[in-house]
């Protein structure tokens, strides 16, 4: 038995406690309360006290593309054409080794937990390299292994068994804390067939599932009008779409993908017809604000996805189109962006942040039994965060500190499951 003090502890799922301490039983959490209250329950427990300091659950990143991680600045000049953007990164992706992709998946890990993440919801195209870069440092995650390009409905039979042989061979080497999921790419180069058969595999197998939905102009104009620079992609390459003259959402529920409860990713373009098919049909939303706001997408309605009750996580993207990962900065920026937003109707809180990123991630990836808050029987995946740097100083709400004024940087350590994570390789 180990407990852990701190002058602050934010269970999330209740008011944060001053001189708290959290009782750990080898990878469970078995109470959290007050320092002298658990003293006096497990008088032989080994304790460590970090003091001037705050623990929370551990951070989830729920959308990330950890194989990229190397093209960090890399694409940064063309930032303000997204189409441009795309062709590039793929074209750098496929210039790179297994090897290469393998160490950069890594090292995207290693970045993460450092900076108090313990949980990713990672997109990888190269499948094996995230899947083994959170098992080889020891986070939690869900790798959703993404689909090819694939639009044209006479491959989607053939595409489709390629995708499913990938992922049973992923999938048998699962672990208690990584397991694997399925991504098709987005609506734009997805077809409706393939769409279709991947929401009824998901529903029948009780597969996840995560999608970049509505991320950008480019897409609705594509999805709803059939024009714009896609459509002249396809064009170009003698690609056979037609478009659905409808918004990204609705195309995922006529395709039935709605109806698998997917994690979309960025859903910058929502209307509020969408929020509501988005709330009903009970999928989640993974919020990219910095991403979306680097390549000016604009801003997605953040409130109106917390107010309509849907599922809301946080996620980095990856590092080219984000540059850090950095779930308290997104936080800080998220509830920055949303406050300012043309048609804001309410600001967000401090605590509504902390909440996204810890209990928020976990509920939008169906971890939330499991991870995202500080409560008796959980799995023990905390943060540990410093509040010695003079920017913390003096503290007031310890919410207020943590989103407005701490970072990552300020992580001093960050456990899974009960075992520290090394961070130092």
């Amino acid at each position: 038995m180990n407990l852990l003090y701190a002058n602050h502890v934010l269970p999330i799922t209740s008011a944060p406690i001053e001189r708290g301490a959290i009782a750990l039983d080898l990878d469970r959490i078995v109470a959290v309360g007050k320092q002298s209250a658990l003293a006096e329950l497990f008088p032989d427990a080994v304790v460590e006290d970090f003091g001037n300091a705050a623990i929370t659950p551990g951070l989830v990143n729920c959308h990330s593309h950890l194989e990229v991680t190397s093209m960090r600045g890399k694409l940064d000049d063309v930032e303000d054409d997204f189409s441009a953007w795309l062709l590039r990164l793929n074209e750098i992706r496929s210039s790179l080794s297994e090897a290469e992709i393998r160490a950069a998946a890594v090292a995207g890990a290693i970045e993460g937990a450092r900076a108090g993440v313990t949980c990713f919801g990672d997109i990888g195209r190269h499948g094996v390299a995230g899947f083994e870069a959170l098992k080889d440092t020891g986070l939690r995650g869900i790798l959703y292994h993404e689909t090819e390009f694939s639009p044209e409905d006479k491959t989607a039979d053939e595409d489709f068994e390629k995708l499913i042989r990938k992922f049973e061979n992923l999938r048998r080497t699962e672990t208690a804390l990584v397991k694997v999921g399925l991504s098709p790419h987005s609506p734009y180069t997805v077809g409706p067939r393939l769409l279709s058969l991947i929401a009824e595999y998901s529903i029948s197998n009780g597969v996840p599932v995560s999608i970049h939905a509505g991320e950008s102009q480019a897409e609705e104009e594509l999805l709803n009008h059939g024009t714009g620079f896609f459509r002249g992609v396809y064009e170009k390459y003698d690609v056979a779409w037609a478009s659905p003259m409808c918004s990204p959402i609705e195309y995922l529920e006529r395709t039935g993908l709605l109806a698998a409860r997917p994690l979309l990713a960025h859903c910058v373009c929502l209307s509020s017809d969408d929020i509501k098919k988005v709330a009903a049909g009970g999928a989640s939303i993974a919020h990219c604000p910095k991403s979306n706001a680097k390549f000016g997408h604009g801003y997605a309605p953040f409130e109106a996805f917390l107010d309509s009750g849907i599922a809301v996580g946080l996620g980095s993207d990856s590092v080219a189109s984000n540059n850090l990962c950095d779930i308290v900065e997104e936080a800080r920026f998220a509830v920055l962006s949303a406050r300012n937003r043309a048609g804001s109707r309410r600001f967000i809180s401090a605590g509504e942040a902390l909440e996204t990123a810890t209990l928020g991630g976990a509920r939008a990836m169906g971890l939330d039994h499991l991870i995202g808050s500080l409560e008796a029987g959980k799995q023990a995946d905390l943060a540990v965060f410093s509040l010695d740097h003079p920017a913390i100083e003096p503290l007031g709400d310890i919410e207020s500190a943590l989103i407005f004024s701490a970072s990552g940087r300020d992580c001093i350590r960050t456990i899974v499951a009960g075992r520290e994570i090394n961070t130092q390789s």
